[in-house]
């Protein structure tokens, strides 16, 4: 039979105890994060992103099954999907809600104006009416810009470059989106000082992207621009193939598509954004306020050559091109 003053002290110390449990729940109480990806589950770069994100997250303390939850939406580009994804995530009522893309943010931001977003893959925010201003948000959003429009001139400057008897450009954007029209506009703005002719091509449906670039290569003296947009990323097997088959010299946005058999990039890294992302997600499950985070631009952007496609090509690459590139695939 167990005596009296040992009863006490085994009351006591599980009495102590208590607040100590009470904490440990506290502290390890679930969170719930919601994901809308622009790409497909299945896409390298998709899970590449996400895998930054998981891991960020994790050197911060959050682990998927322990103290957070993770809701993912895949929307492979389609607009429609997107709308659905964001309604189904707001309906979920997360704690916050990682946005991927300028379509993903303006569904999420027509469905809630409460659940915080940190997004990433967005360009030009303030112009859109996503936030107040990029030092003060002001709403439930905050998070981290793809570039500024003007970064697109840079494109141009490359193609002439690398290809200076290029006289006729088709410039592969989504005119539903902002981002669209933005880039677009920057390069048009700069065209007519390089002597070039510009032609707008719309990069949402397969088909018309393989007819409208077949037609363009049948004239001479022509490149191709690649801008930034989910629709562009989804479709880039297609188009760097496209490129290739018509032996076009094709300046791409992002690393990916080099990696991928494209022939030149520049333009920030796309996964570092997730990386950093995690960081707002900490901070804001821990008690900060999207409106008061800054939104932040890429500190960095890369010039990557695919030296196999320029000789595929026929194209020699000029030396001051090669001097400046960070990465050259041989």
């Amino acid at each position: 039979m167990m005596r009296r003053r040992d009863f006490i002290t085994l009351l006591g110390g599980a009495a102590a105890a208590w607040p100590l449990a009470a904490r440990a729940q506290q502290r390890e109480r679930m969170r719930r994060i919601g994901v809308l990806m622009a790409l497909a589950s299945d896409d390298p770069e998709a899970q590449a992103r996400n895998a930054a994100f998981l891991q960020a997250l994790s050197e911060l303390g959050w682990t998927v099954g322990r103290n957070v939850q993770i809701d993912y939406r895949w929307s492979g580009a389609d607009a429609d999907r997107i709308r659905k994804a964001a309604s189904e995530l707001v309906a979920l009522a997360p704690d916050l809600i990682q946005a991927n893309s300028t379509p993903a943010l303006a569904s999420l931001l027509q469905a809630t104006r409460t659940v915080p977003i940190v997004f990433t893959q967005v360009a030009d925010p303030v112009s859109a009416g996503f936030v107040e201003s990029m030092a003060r948000p002001g709403g439930n959003a905050t998070g981290f810009i793809v570039f500024e429009y003007g970064m697109s001139v840079k494109w141009l400057e490359l193609l002439k470059e690398i290809a200076p008897g290029v006289t006729r450009v088709a410039v592969l954007r989504d005119a539903a989106i902002p981002s669209g029209i933005g880039q677009l506009a920057a390069i048009q703005g700069v065209s007519p000082g390089f002597g070039v002719e510009l032609r707008p091509v719309d990069a949402r449906d397969t088909g018309e992207i393989e007819r409208a670039v077949t037609a363009f290569a049948r004239s001479p003296n022509v490149g191709l621009i690649v801008t930034a947009s989910p629709s562009t990323l989804v479709h880039r097997d297609l188009i760097i193939a496209l490129a290739g088959r018509h032996r076009l010299p094709a300046v791409y946005w992002n690393r990916m598509y080099v990696a991928g058999g494209g022939l030149i990039s520049y333009g920030p890294n796309s996964i570092d954004p997730y990386r950093r992302a995690a960081g707002y997600v900490d901070r804001i499950l821990k008690g900060e306020k999207p409106a008061d985070l800054p939104v932040q631009a890429p500190t960095k952007y890369d010039l990557v050559i695919n030296l196999k496609t320029a000789k595929a090509l026929g194209i020699e690459m000029p030396a001051s091109v090669l001097a400046r590139a960070d990465e050259v695939i041989e």
